[in-house]
């Protein structure tokens, strides 16, 4: 499905909002008044957060030095909300963080950027990418995101790669990590392993091994490729003598190739080590299109 998908004027929409989210509060004003937006001084209670916010951890020190900067100096860009007549509130759309400090900072009202016809797939749509492109959000909140905005718009991870501005690769590999058990995903969610130990943990198919290397891993400071190294030999222990008695330039050049590409590479050679088969290995089509994906940004 095209882009389409995602509603007639969204695109211009999010241009808009990231451009205004980053004026001050005077520039605001001037640039949403054709829009049908408007920017005004609203109530803190009157406000309530986004009912589609992908983010669900909020660095409390990092508000604290927010809201004391804003005590400081004043808010400099204002946040985005749409006002709700049922509950008679404002929902925000872009800013939460903003104004949570703003809270914390004990003032009483705060500049708002009005839209006045906002539905829920343009709140999340924004509210993802604003997040996403300010690197907010932990791995699988950005994953959450992806897959809800992706199941409210029916479209396709290489429409929502166009969107977020990341590759097509990016998504699928974000997406794959909600196929890790809750454990592994709160331990993503709190820092205390890396996307990519996550993704090296999704190399081992076999849930008894994933969980008992998971723990290891959680237990150890292991590097991602020390657990891209004891996933593989996990799932292919038979391997070991004969990678060992290759010479060890070969070996160093696979275990390169191996990181660089995320999943397990062969060099088979003859008597004449002059010619031989190179073997990249694959266990999904999205794997598959990863693959090719950092090949071709090698190549450029």
């Amino acid at each position: 499905m095209s882009r389409q998908a995602l509603g007639k004027g969204l695109d211009a929409l999010i241009k808009q909002t990231q451009e205004v989210v980053q004026m001050t509060t005077q520039e605001a004003a001037q640039a949403v008044e054709p829009t049908g937006a408007s920017v005004t001084r609203i109530a803190v209670d009157r406000i309530v957060p986004n009912r589609f916010q992908p983010r669900r951890v909020f660095d409390e020190s990092k508000l604290q030095e927010l809201s004391q900067s804003i005590k400081e100096h004043g808010l400099t860009q204002p946040i985005v909300v749409v006002y709700d007549a049922g509950l008679d509130k404002y929902e925000i759309v872009v800013g939460e963080r903003r104004f949570r400090a703003t809270q914390l900072a004990g003032l009483k009202e705060i500049d708002a950027i009005v839209h006045k016809h906002l539905g829920d797939k343009e709140m999340c749509a924004l509210a993802l990418i604003e997040n996403i492109q300010r690197e907010d959000l932990n791995p699988i909140e950005t994953a959450l995101g992806y897959r809800n905005l992706m199941s409210k718009f029916y479209i396709t991870q290489t429409d929502l790669a166009s969107y977020c501005g990341k590759s097509k690769a990016a998504i699928s590999n974000a997406l794959r990590l909600l196929d890790l058990e809750p454990e592994i995903q709160q331990a993503l969610q709190d820092g205390m392993i890396s996307e990519g130990h996550g993704r090296a943990l999704l190399m081992v198919t076999d849930s008894a091994k994933r969980d008992g290397l998971f723990k290891k891993m959680y237990g150890s400071k292991m590097s991602v490729r020390q657990a891209e190294d004891a996933a593989r030999a996990l799932m292919f222990p038979s391997k070991k003598s004969e990678k060992e008695s290759k010479p060890a330039e070969v070996a160093s050049f696979e275990n390169e190739l191996q990181t660089a590409l995320g999943t397990k590479v062969e060099v088979k050679y003859g008597k004449n080590m002059r010619k031989g088969t190179l073997v990249i290995h694959y266990h999904s089509l999205d794997e598959l299109d990863n693959i090719a994906s950092r090949l071709k940004n090698k190549m450029l």
